[in-house]
């Protein structure tokens, strides 16, 4: 029987990515999306149409309720979890941190760092051997933000990968002997449409020339990296942090 996945904003991007190479690695893929239902059902309808098994579910993973909700749909859908990619997350416009609201910053703290708080504290409760579960594992997406402080564009976006960084740590250290690996990939400059949140969708372009291998990844090259450290060959992998930066 298959493994089922739950990806947190999977309707693009490094989500989307994830979970059509997931599929083809023989998951069955539950996508979440916020409000882009339309991207979602897109994805959906790929990986069905080369054999796989998925299914779209809407939940915003900045509200517990909907958390709560989604992990009880996905189950009642697909049966025992095994896999949570915590994809979902956003930047917001550029700028500096004295000009941040208060507003600003709790709902990047919110989005970025209690939603997959929480989304890994769900999945642990089912998955762990010590209450019953079959063991399982999760993939935290960070960024190279974490380690280069984005000054004067988002150091709170920054901040907010740092405490997954961090989290990614604690967690696999205190779950390893429950049958469940923690693990992160931290992408560096990809071609996705953060940017344009940010409001710099050139970005890419322009900063381009400051990494080593004088390009930008793609959402498939760091998709590829945490369906390996879904998989079994990953099996003595917990608590790293790959990154997926061209060595930027």
């Amino acid at each position: 029987m298959a493994r089922t996945l739950l990806i947190t904003g999977a309707s693009r991007g490094i989500g989307a990515a994830t979970a059509v190479q997931a599929a083809a690695a023989g998951w069955q893929v539950a996508l979440n999306y916020r409000q882009d239902e339309a991207g979602a059902r897109q994805v959906v309808a790929r990986i069905r149409a080369a054999g796989g098994v998925a299914q779209a579910f809407q939940a915003d993973v900045a509200e517990e309720a909907h958390i709560m909700r989604l992990f009880a749909d996905v189950t009642a859908q697909f049966g025992p979890l095994y896999g949570l990619v915590n994809n979902a997350g956003s930047t917001a416009p550029m700028g500096r941190l004295q000009d941040f609201s208060a507003a600003r910053i709790q709902h990047m703290l919110q989005l970025n760092v209690a939603g997959p708080m929480l989304c890994c504290r769900e999945a642990v409760r089912r998955m762990s051997t010590v209450t019953g579960g079959q063991g399982g594992v999760i993939v935290n997406v960070s960024s190279a933000a974490s380690r280069l402080g984005s000054a004067g564009e988002y150091v709170d976006y920054a901040a907010c990968k740092g405490a997954i960084d961090t989290l990614t740590l604690g967690l696999a250290r205190e779950v390893a002997t429950a049958g469940i690996r923690v693990n992160a990939v931290r992408p560096g400059l990809i071609a996705t449409g953060i940017h344009a949140i940010s409001g710099e969708p050139g970005r890419v372009a322009r900063l381009a020339p400051g990494v080593p291998m004088q390009r930008g990844g793609l959402p498939e090259e760091v998709a590829a990296a945490i369906v390996w450290l879904l998989s079994d060959a990953a099996s003595f992998c917990t608590g790293s942090i790959l990154d997926v930066s061209g060595g930027r």
